[in-house]
Order: C-alpha cells, then sequence, then structure tokens
C-alpha cells in the first residue's frame, strides 16, 4: 500500500496469469492505476489500455503511447466517469471502493475477465491500509461478483513477498460455458 514510485515495479504475478484470458488484443480499463505498472504491462502484451486515476503524474510519459488512454477522474465521486463504456478486461489492485462493484460488471463485454487484487481484514496487524473501510472481510468478493460473473479463481490469505500483506484476489469472466483457463 505504501505507493511505491518507481514505475518498473514488476506486475502482479495474478495480474499476469489471469490476463491471459482477456481477449487478444482487447481494451483492458486499468482502475486506479497508480505508477502505472499494469497499464504499461497490458501494453506490451498488444491491449488497448485505458488508464484512470486521480493522480496522472506517474504515467505522464504514457501520454505518447499507441493503444493508451489516459483519463483523469476522482473515481469516488459521482457520476461515475466511464458510464456506457464497456472492456474486454478490467485490473484492480491495491483499490478498494465498494459502489464500484455493480459498475465494473456493468463495465464487462461479454466474455470479458475482471481481475481484482486488494487489502483484506488481517492487514491492520501487519501494515497499511489498516481502516476497515479499506480492507475486504473474508469471501466479500465471491459474494460481490458470484451472482453476475462467472468465478474462474479466488484466493484469501496472507503472503510474505513483496512484503507481509493480507489479500483478496479475484478473476471472474462475464458470461456462460467454461473459461479456457491459464497454464500454472
Amino acid at each position: 500500500f505504501e505507493r511505491p514510485t518507481d514505475p518498473d515495479i514488476a506486475p502482479s504475478p495474478w495480474v499476469c496469469r489471469h490476463a491471459a484470458l482477456i481477449p487478444a488484443g482487447g481494451e483492458v480499463l486499468d482502475l486506479a492505476c497508480g505508477s502505472g505498472r499494469h497499464a504499461r504491462w497490458l501494453l506490451g502484451q498488444g491491449f488497448r489500455v485505458l488508464a484512470a486515476d486521480i493522480d496522472l503524474s506517474r504515467i505522464e510519459d504514457l501520454r505518447e503511447a499507441d493503444r493508451v488512454e489516459i483519463l483523469q477522474a476522482d473515481l469516488e465521486v459521482a457520476p461515475w466517469p466511464l458510464a456506457g463504456r464497456r472492456f474486454d478486461g478490467i485490473v484492480v489492485t491495491n483499490y478498494l471502493h465498494r459502489p464500484h462493484f455493480g459498475l465494473l460488471t456493468a463495465a464487462l463485454r461479454e466474455g470479458g475477465v475482471l481481475i481484482i487484487e486488494t487489502f483484506a481484514a488481517g492487514n491492520e496487524l501487519l501494515g497499511r491500509p489498516r481502516n476497515p473501510a479499506f480492507l475486504l472481510q473474508p469471501g466479500e468478493l465471491l459474494d460481490a461478483f458470484a451472482g453476475t460473473l462467472q468465478i474462474v479463481a479466488f484466493q484469501h490469505g496472507r503472503e510474505y513477498a513483496p512484503r507481509p500483506a493480507v489479500r483478496q484476489r479475484l478473476c471472474a469472466v462475464r458470461g456462460e460455458g467454461p473459461v479456457d483457463l491459464p497454464v500454472s
């Protein structure tokens, strides 16, 4: 949570693994993109990317990149700045704003992939964030998305690298039928 300033920090292995489910060349929303580590990686994988955050200072260099759109927005103030937009993939890491859950589902195209990972209850004992408003409860992502999306993968637990933290992760797809799982 201690917001890294190094844009070369490796993308999340969870995001990298499950991004393989996003349709090739598709458009991906990197919500609350921070330093752009996932936006940069997704661009390198051939996706078109919309990188959105309130502070764009750490991704200014991406303005000149092909296949990228930059959106400066306070994502927690109405109206939702992406109304009517649909994406093949949505990536959300280290960010939690529960009112977005329904909006994220609605913003996925058929076959679109939602990839989320953020902090969960218990993290307050290990570091920031400590505020319960920014910590998921056990199974909260499952409860939020299982009724509308097909859950592909879910994790909840303590990790030790890159620093001790309690995280919850979910990958889900909009649509029916079996999903070709990514290779481990």
